[in-house]
């Protein structure tokens, strides 16, 4: 789609990046995150109405640092430096100069205004205003034309600008909730400096993506990958409306579902939606293959490639299809593209990136522009029922990453009745929509017990509820002890194989939210 007079922002490595791209959407001005080794012609050619420069972790005078190309303050945009991106301003511009911090500063700290700006305007200019810090070099001094503006007990130079150049900066974070007056702070850069509009909504974006897919396609057909989860439900939905039955959605049984998964998500995509969906069971496949495979990673390749060959064969019988429509999310396109080179890969992305190439389709992504929190208004929008829209995320792989060790019948059947107590209780307590996942584990060990006079030995089960926005970062629900004692105890007392349940406390990172 066409954005021009998006904001675009140079991503120098901050862990916050993607909350002032969210930031921005929020306003209601189009963001796009560019990794900052994007040449400055591909910047140019997408018109942007302002750029703003991320924080990041690098020292801006080390030798490996990513640097600012001065051709950005040439674009007759207004600029705006967040942390690393106001120490290039700077250590580029003449007159500045930097310092090292001997300790580096984390957390809050109060800012006191010592200079009018367009930036400042709504905010008292006598009051201290809490803001987060999170940072190891600072400006020392600002460069030539640059007014100060800010500073608080430990940083002279909190804030800088130019405004006859309309470039600013400042060394805090404004689009974290921390800064209590961030939201005001982003918004004068983005509608009293740049002059901006809104525009950018899920209601014009549903409209507008419709109308271009419907018109890309034509009359030609589309096949797409249904997992029931809320990312491809929504693309299928979109592509209904587009275009009708030329849409043919494909849901494959792997055998590793949830309790009565497959049924139901084929009964209501068909009754809510009135898709054109076949349902394929192919659950013997894919356990015979996992039978005796204990490594995770080996776990999940087979359940790929299984799903390639699967889905491969079924789409090959559907006369006239030219395109795979896929869920593809914004997080991911800018993972891909990190100025650092691609993550070091911890597993094997469930996805199934590989079948365009192997079945001669053309992609279509139609939520690549979107987050999570994003599609599900664009779900609402469409009219989708909140099981769908605040449906916990559950991986490709499905249960046989929460089964440690040999994925068997017997152990999934276990699973999936502690899975479904878990579930149900986090509903019944209207816990179910306050945190991002919920789930249970079936570790690969047994313990001793006592049940009535005797003695058991039998499986554990793992409880790991999670908070997050994004599944980037995540840390365990504070769940009341009630609900976790109803839990435990339904399963003990209902899951036949069980004799004890714990919990998982740890955050991500370092642990992952599955546990292979």
């Amino acid at each position: 789609m066409n954005h021009q007079g998006a904001v675009v922002i140079i991503d120098y490595g901050s862990q916050y990046t993607q909350l002032i791209a969210r930031r921005v959407r929020e306003a209601g001005v189009y963001s796009e995150i560019h990794p900052c080794n994007v040449g400055i012609d591909a910047i140019r050619a997408l018109a942007p109405g302002a750029v703003i420069l991320s924080g990041g972790p690098a020292s801006v005078g080390d030798a490996d640092s990513p640097g600012l190309d001065p051709q950005l303050l040439s674009l007759g945009v207004p600029v705006l430096g967040v942390c690393y991106g106001m120490q290039l301003l700077g250590h580029a511009l003449p007159g500045g100069q930097l310092a090292a911090a001997t300790d580096r500063e984390y957390g809050r700290a109060e800012l006191t205004l010592t200079a009018g700006s367009l930036l400042w305007e709504g905010l008292d200019a006598l009051a201290a205003h809490t803001v987060w810090m999170s940072h190891g070099d600072q400006v020392l001094r600002a460069p030539d034309g640059f007014t100060v503006t800010a500073r608080t007990k430990s940083v002279a130079v909190a804030a800088m600008a130019d405004e006859a150049r309309r470039i600013y900066a400042v060394q805090f974070h404004p689009e974290v909730a921390h800064t209590e007056e961030g939201t005001r702070i982003l918004h004068n850069f983005l509608f009293r400096v740049a002059g901006l509009k809104t525009g950018w909504s899920m209601a014009s974006f549903v409209e507008t993506q419709i109308a271009a897919l419907r018109e890309k396609i034509g009359g030609d057909g589309v096949v797409c990958a249904l997992s029931g989860g809320v990312d491809s439900t929504v693309v299928a939905v979109m592509l209904g409306r587009a275009i009708g039955k030329r849409l043919h959605c494909i849901f494959v049984d792997n055998g590793v579902l949830r309790q009565g998964e497959g049924e139901e998500v084929a009964s209501y995509l068909r009754e809510h939606f009135d898709l054109n969906l076949k349902y394929v069971q192919a659950s013997e496949l894919f356990l015979s293959r996992l039978k005796g495979v204990t490594d995770p990673e080996q776990k999940r390749k087979i359940i790929g490639h299984t799903f390639i060959e699967v889905f491969d064969r079924e789409a090959k019988s559907i006369p006239g299809v030219k395109y795979l429509a896929q869920g593809t999310l914004y997080p991911d396109v800018i993972e891909s593209v990190s100025f650092k080179g691609p993550s070091a890969v911890i597993k094997s992305h469930h996805n199934v990136g590989g079948l365009p190439e192997k079945m001669n389709l053309a992609l279509i992504e139609p939520l690549r522009e979107l987050f999570k929190d994003e599609v599900r208004k664009v779900a609402l929008e469409l009219g989708m029922p909140d099981f769908v829209i605040w449906r916990h995320p559950f991986p490709g792989p499905g249960l046989a990453i929460r089964v440690l060790g040999e994925v068997t019948p017997e152990r999934l059947t276990i699973l999936r009745a502690a899975d479904r107590i878990v579930t149900a209780e986090l509903v019944a307590a209207d816990w179910y929509r306050k945190v991002w996942q919920g789930f249970a584990v079936l570790l690969p060990l047994k313990t001793v017990g006592v049940m009535g006079d005797g003695r058991t030995y039998e499986h554990v089960i793992a409880l790991r509820i999670v908070d997050s926005l994004d599944a980037m970062t995540a840390d365990w629900s504070r769940v009341p002890a009630e609900l976790l004692a109803r839990i435990s105890s339904r399963i003990i007392n209902e899951v036949k194989g069980v004799n004890r349940v714990v919990m998982d406390i740890s955050s991500k990172p370092p642990s992952t939210i599955e546990w292979e």
